[in-house]
């Protein structure tokens, strides 16, 4: 059992289910004080100098601050975090997403400090209170928390405007490679704070990279069901014809519900359900719509 299902079984009961919701609410109140008076967003700012002298609840209270101004795209934003969120939940599980999430937060507030502790000892007293504060947000985990979607279902498609359709995957390359543009042509603020937001995604790049699928492709499998075939997904025999020994006929996943294989259509996910008594694979289809079974 690796590090992180051994955290999960110790820390899992502590998780915050609907974590996606609680941040969205953290929103709202922040476009309320925006409303009343933006002035007062300086009470809340992660400021590390203020932080020191007493005023910890800055270490949250940032949370509450908007990624972006009100505008005709806020309702559409709130919706694609909301799906956004709420999806990934469901497929790495309620603990993974908030150790994600959580993660993002830790890493940037540190990142602060770190950036603080430079400039303190680079520059000694002379470093104006205030100066860090403005650069620090939760814009870049929540673009660290859309790369981690599209890395894992990068061939959904997403209506942009509500007319023209895109594979995530190219919206992820395109933040990627804006992310890349600012964290070159930025300052070093501006490299601490990406550096520090998109940590949490570096990470599960890596895990993604060595796994070659999704953490649920290999988590959701029942673990009291019989070890599969180490030459198949499927658990059954391989067949010594087609490219490199594979049966090119047979196909690797199919659906529980729809029947559905990889060969039907190539863009085709496929996930098991952690939920369900057994091994049971779906398509994205029915994931998340399925009637779970039990024996």
């Amino acid at each position: 059992m690796n590090f992180l299902n051994k955290l999960e079984r110790k820390m899992g009961r502590f998780a915050i289910r609907h974590l996606i919701r609680y941040i969205l609410a953290a929103y709202v109140i922040g476009y309320g004080i925006m409303f009343i008076d933006s002035s007062w967003f300086s009470l809340l700012t992660l400021e590390p100098a203020l932080i020191l002298q007493g005023q910890v609840w800055r270490l949250l209270s940032w949370v509450l601050i908007p990624p972006a101004g009100l505008s005709i795209f806020l309702i559409f934003m709130f919706f694609l975090y909301f799906m956004i969120g709420t999806t990934m939940e469901r497929t790495w599980g309620t603990f993974r997403f908030n150790l994600y999430i959580f993660s993002g937060i830790i890493f940037t507030v540190i990142g602060a400090f770190a950036l603080h502790l430079i400039a303190h000892v680079t520059f000694g007293s002379d470093v104006p209170i205030g100066w860090i504060s403005g650069w620090f947000s939760t814009s870049y985990i929540n673009m660290s928390m859309f790369l981690a979607f599209a890395a894992t279902y990068p061939n959904m498609q997403l209506y942009v405007m509500l007319v023209l359709p895109v594979k995530i995957k190219w919206l992820g390359f395109l933040s990627g490679g804006l992310l890349v543009y600012d964290f070159i042509m930025g300052n070093t603020v501006t490299r601490v704070a990406i550096a520090a937001s998109m940590l949490n995604f570096l990470i599960f790049f890596i895990a993604y990279l060595r796994n070659k699928k999704p953490y649920n492709a290999r988590r959701h499998v029942n673990p009291l069901a019989p070890p599969p075939n180490p030459h198949t997904e499927t658990g059954e025999p391989m067949k010594k014809s087609g490219i490199f020994g594979r049966d090119s006929k047979k196909p690797i996943h199919r659906c529980a519900i729809c029947g559905k294989t990889e060969q039907d259509d190539p863009d085709l996910e496929f996930r098991y359900c952690s939920k369900c008594d057994g091994n049971y694979e779906y398509c994205q289809e029915h994931l998340f719509t399925h009637t779970h079974k039990s024996k």
